[in-house]
């Protein structure tokens, strides 16, 4: 799926640029041409306006209406046009072809233009190419580039001046270009394939992890969501079943168990996913610590008192309140997660101590620590015991049966969503264990110096 999808990218990028360059060099080349064409029609003008300078005009002998004498005019004019591949021919004003630099008089109308593009009949190329002429046998010579203009003195008309340039003067540069053009456009377009192709593989790669993440949340949801709600389905059966109300309470006290098991973890996957998504932002206000963190162990108190276990709170340096810039609601969640982790992996007769300090660093920090004497976490699963749905318990279940039963009802995402909320406060936690010493859990938090 995702390798169509990174194909289909890239041929769009490739498409797009082709797209894109094709436009540029058409427009390119019509520039070009055009500009060709407008300095050949400008040299002809000039050349035009140079011949008409210089012809001699004669009055006749006796007192007609004056004439261009024809020799005169030309004979220095030759040389010239010859060098700019430029043909002249004189017209009477009754339009006869007086004279002509080309070998054979070109089968063409004759008609004022400042510029214009005729086609030369196959039969007068043939002729023209029979003696040493400004053409050769491509067939762009069968084209000329002309400029026909009226000679009069007053309102005599003396005659009609044209001058041809051929236009193969045009079509050699610009073939040129198109094959240089070609040439850029497909290496262009093949290198932004190969471009097209990385970049499509980086653009899809945070897609693909997110998806792969996705799918792994979804099945590990899906399971842990079925097992509860099979065995409540099972219990409710069994209830109907046996008429014996005693029977049917104890049932559904199961049920209730269940329920509240399936609600909290239901509460989890939605703090999850709308974290992910950035549905809920933070709350932020300036936050206690320390009397957060005095709040959550007198609430863990009872459970902790039940296991014989000791829980301690202290507050290391000055007595001044240690603020946090943050969501009160999520810190305590995230406190409440650590420290009844600990206690429920503390065997009794254990401790589980809370520190609060503050950390000398380039950058004010707190430092809140979870220590246990608990049964400990193995070395190979620390690096993903921050992940979700990820559990020790078949490494811990030999520190007792009470430890080894809380355990077994957890979910796997609690240390997954106080990680989630420490990354939410731009913070740090680090986990140190040793299997039947006890487990360290290490918040660092940014320290706010306004007091709430």
């Amino acid at each position: 799926m995702f390798q169509a999808t990174r194909r289909r990218l890239a041929i769009w990028y490739t498409t797009v640029t082709a797209v894109l360059l094709l436009l540029f060099a058409s427009g390119f080349y019509w520039y070009v041409r055009g500009t060709l064409i407008e300095r050949i029609d400008d040299t002809l003008n000039h050349v035009v306006e140079v011949v008409q300078r210089s012809l001699v005009i004669e009055s006749a002998m006796d007192g007609g209406a004056p004439h261009v004498n024809v020799e005169a005019s030309f004979s220095n004019n030759i040389g010239s046009v010859e060098d700019d591949h430029i043909d002249l021919e004189w017209f009477s004003p009754t339009g006869e072809l007086l004279w002509s630099t080309f070998s054979q008089p070109l089968k063409l109308p004759l008609h004022i233009s400042s510029g214009e593009t005729v086609h030369l009949p196959n039969q007068d190329l043939q002729d023209s190419n029979t003696a040493d002429s400004s053409f050769s046998l491509d067939p762009s010579s069968l084209i000329l580039r002309q400029v026909t203009q009226r000679v009069q003195l007053g309102r005599q008309v003396l005659g009609y001046l044209r001058a041809s340039h051929p236009w193969f003067e045009v079509t050699k540069p610009t073939r040129q270009l198109i094959i240089d053009l070609g040439l850029g456009t497909a290496v262009m377009v093949g290198a932004v394939a190969a471009i097209g192709w990385g970049l499509s593989g980086l653009a899809i790669a945070p897609v693909r992890d997110s998806y792969q993440r996705l799918k792994q949340f979804t099945a590990d949801a899906s399971h842990e969501l079925r097992n509860p709600i099979a065995v409540i389905q099972t219990n409710v059966q069994v209830a109907l079943s046996d008429p014996d109300p005693q029977f049917q309470e104890t049932q559904l006290k199961v049920v209730e168990r269940l329920t509240r098991r399936l609600g909290r973890l239901v509460d989890d996957l939605l703090f999850l996913a709308r974290q992910d998504s950035g549905m809920t932002p933070l709350q932020t206000s300036p936050v206690a610590l320390n009397d957060l963190l005095q709040e959550v162990t007198e609430e863990q108190e009872a459970i902790a008192s039940d296991k014989a276990i000791t829980l301690l709170f202290d507050v290391q340096g000055e007595a001044e309140p240690y603020i946090v810039e943050g969501d009160r609601d999520q810190l305590t969640r995230l406190f409440t997660n650590l420290v009844s982790n600990a206690i429920q992996y503390t065997p009794p007769q254990g401790k589980v101590h809370i520190t609060l300090q503050p950390v000398k660093n380039q950058h004010p920090q707190l430092q809140v620590l979870v220590c246990d004497t608990g049964i400990g976490i193995p070395e190979e699963a620390i690096p993903y015991l921050f992940d979700r749905f990820y559990r020790v318990d078949p490494a811990r279940t030999h520190a007792g049966s009470h430890a080894s039963q809380k355990a077994s009802g957890g979910s796997g995402l609690g240390l997954a969503i106080a990680k989630v909320i420490v990354e939410n406060h731009q913070g740090h936690i680090a986990v140190d264990s040793k299997p039947n010493q006890g487990t360290t859990f290490t918040v660092t938090l940014p320290s706010h110096t306004t007091k709430p």
